[in-house]
């Protein structure tokens, strides 16, 4: 494996310079610009960098990113079991115990060991802009993610505090459904309620529910929640009654954790978890949810895989047919150009 340096990149932004590496989230209300890496399952990795500056994403350079080959990705769940996950989802709905669970899977292919996420960055870029798209790359701390995310999870301005759950997916606006809306409109109040817990009484408020945004070949159905803190409140806190985000979880929040726990074949890792930068010295922050993101595991034998997560939200109304295709077209666009068969002009190479 190459050295490759500490580096975090959001959007315009680039962070160089590593500082110092934590998992409290209090350090986050304290100084200085943060990257943060929260795993679904809990880890936290903040990273703090010296220099941050504006710099545009680098152009792809030919043939550096060792792209996968595209037979070469392998499924937590195939579709026999995905589909009979989200019957089993019903089963639970039927008892009364959810009334909704995210049900995920995650693709794995080998991967060079000289690969950086930072050159697959480049060509998400092109290949799949994203609202939330960030890299987060430090090797030393076992954290090496590229993300296209388009789904708000936190964001802070002051004590204004603000999320976007995203439910609700289709090819064209025409594809959604009355089971789209419902499934946003519950995840919603489960976001409120959340926030409630940290927020002043009164003061969260849904400006936007289920307004419809395009996105590279899909539309989401998009709601904004936003609240005020309390006084005393800080990241510890936030985190703790937000985490994970509940549009990767379900409704109630632990039930549907519980039947996800035993459904899914392994650790969702930075799939589902946040992603983004705090800068502390302005109160400022913007955490994606860590969907359309990729990641590289690598073990002490010097191989490494490249992970990738895709799922669907289940409700009574899911067919689990339907739910299968979802998490086939939310992976399809993201895998092409990770295996380099993507035509950034908007078809596919082959």
């Amino acid at each position: 494996m190459q050295h490759l340096p500490p580096l975090a990149r959001f959007g315009g932004l680039v962070a160089t310079g590593l500082l110092d590496v934590t998992d409290d989230p209090a350090a986050l209300d304290s100084s200085g610009f943060w990257a943060v890496a929260a795993d679904y399952e809990g880890r936290l990795t903040c990273a703090r960098f010296a220099d941050v500056r504006t710099e545009p994403v680098p152009a792809p350079v030919p043939g550096r990113w060792p792209a996968p080959a595209s037979g070469d990705w392998t499924s937590s769940l195939d579709r026999a079991a995905y589909t009979e996950g989200v019957r089993s989802i019903h089963r639970h709905i039927a008892a009364g115990e959810v009334y909704q669970a995210n049900l995920c899977r995650v693709l794995t292919a080998p991967v060079a060991p000289h690969a950086d996420v930072d050159d697959l960055t480049a060509l998400l870029a092109r290949g799949n802009p994203a609202p939330y798209a960030g890299t987060i790359r430090l090797p030393e701390h076992g954290v090496e993610i590229a993300t296209a995310s388009p789904e708000l999870f936190l964001s802070r301005d002051g004590r204004t505090v603000e999320s976007g759950p995203i439910k609700g997916t289709g090819r064209t606006e025409a594809d959604l459904l009355p089971k789209d809306t419902a499934e946003n409109v519950m995840i919603v109040d489960l976001v409120r309620n959340d926030l409630g817990r940290v927020c002043r009484t009164g003061s969260v408020t849904v400006p936007d529910l289920c307004v419809v945004e395009k996105h590279p070949g899909l539309v989401h159905l998009v709601s904004t929640v936003r609240g005020e803190l309390l006084p005393g409140a800080g990241w510890p806190e936030l985190l703790t009654a937000a985490f994970p985000p509940g549009s990767v979880t379900g409704a109630p929040k632990e039930s549907a954790l519980t039947i996800l726990a035993a459904l899914e074949r392994g650790p969702r890792g930075p799939y589902c978890g946040g992603i983004g930068w705090v800068d502390a010295d302005r109160g400022r922050a913007e955490l994606a949810v860590g969907i359309r993101t990729f990641w590289i595991d690598r073990d002490g034998s010097g191989s490494a895989v490249l992970r990738f997560g895709t799922g669907a939200g289940i409700t009574w109304d899911s067919d689990p047919e339907r739910e299968w295709a979802e998490t086939e077209l939310k992976a399809s666009r993201l895998l092409a150009v990770a295996s380099g068969t993507h035509d950034t002009s908007g078809g596919t190479l082959s």
